[in-house]
């Protein structure tokens, strides 16, 4: 890691300390952090949304850091605001203002169905991702990469958009606007990403898990809490290709995220994936991100509220 990458993570946790421990809180909010590639964006269009997801969710805000290639200084700017259809693909944020798209991602089920089954807590999201994107430094191509290593060490990648996306939204202080602090407090991760990783080479695929638990440790890391719970998305192949196969090594980065949630008490998988319809030969449709996001929620909700072990 690099020592500027570094630093900036010293100083998210230093932000969520100061923030945790501020006495004059005004409320409380359960951060959720959004992470991986073109499947967390979202590429379902609004416009088929059910009416009741048509509209602003009050009490759910979120921060969406800018989505940029490497080396970009604007990569990762955001603004807290009431979540609302059109964080998808083609999201924007120049730090002061959110310019919604025509598209969501998981994040509108999602919200919703953690309301319902924890309906006394503040939902907070903290979203960065980037379509393509890798965690290999290999398969990084013109997209991106979350390996904090990736790029000189004068350079900007996609792991260091996430630390800049979630400093930012820690120093804000007040995300709802009205006039005192909330106190965030770290709940979880989702991250839904690994196809590109699946579409080089084999030695690619077979470094995934690793990657992977590296990348998450990274991650809670920056949210200050080891066993912060991750909840993964299983990738999977719409065969719209001439071989069958959209992700040459889709198999092998599949088996590298079960084997890495398998090792990790506070992991879990999510597998219903394989059921969804597909808008391209990369992307789900809108019903797929309705149901992902519910079903995220629902291995949340499983995982963080499982009977101890010897109890019933």
């Amino acid at each position: 890691m690099s020592l500027p990458g570094f630093f900036q993570q010293l100083l998210v946790a230093c932000l969520i300390m100061m923030f945790s421990a501020n006495p004059g809180i005004a409320k409380d909010y359960h951060v959720f952090f959004l992470g991986g590639q073109s499947n967390m964006d979202g590429y379902g269009y609004n416009k088929n949304l059910p009416d009741h997801l048509k509209k602003p969710m009050p009490g759910v805000m979120i921060y969406h850091g800018n989505p940029k290639p490497d080396n970009d200084e604007a990569g990762g700017l955001g603004v807290w605001d009431i979540l609302q259809p059109g964080h998808g693909a083609s999201f924007s944020s120049d730090g002061k203002t959110n310019n919604l798209s025509n598209r969501f991602g998981l994040e509108l089920s999602l919200a919703e169905n953690l309301q319902k089954r924890l309906p006394d807590i503040n939902i907070a999201f903290i979203k960065y991702s980037r379509g393509g994107t890798s965690i290999d430094i290999e398969a990084a191509d013109h997209f991106g990469c979350w390996d904090p290593d990736f790029g000189d060490a004068a350079g900007i990648n996609q792991y260091d958009y996430f630390l800049k996306t979630v400093r930012g939204a820690y120093s804000a202080g007040d995300i709802d606007g009205d006039g005192e602090t909330d106190r965030l407090l770290p709940a979880g991760i989702f991250w839904m990403q690994g196809e590109s990783d699946a579409a080089w080479g084999a030695d690619v695929a077979f470094r995934y898990e690793s990657n992977l638990k590296r990348l998450m440790d990274l991650i809670r890391a920056a949210f200050h809490q080891d066993d912060l719970p991750v909840i993964i998305g299983r990738i999977s192949d719409s065969g719209q290709d001439e071989d069958g196969l959209v992700w040459t090594h889709g198999e092998v980065v599949r088996a590298a995220q079960a084997a890495f949630v398998d090792k990790d008490p506070a992991a879990a998988l999510v597998t219903s994936t394989d059921n969804y319809n597909y808008s391209d030969k990369w992307h789900y449709d809108g019903a797929g991100y309705l149901d992902l996001g519910r079903a995220f929620a629902e291995a949340f909700y499983q995982l963080t509220n499982a009977p101890s072990a010897g109890q019933e």
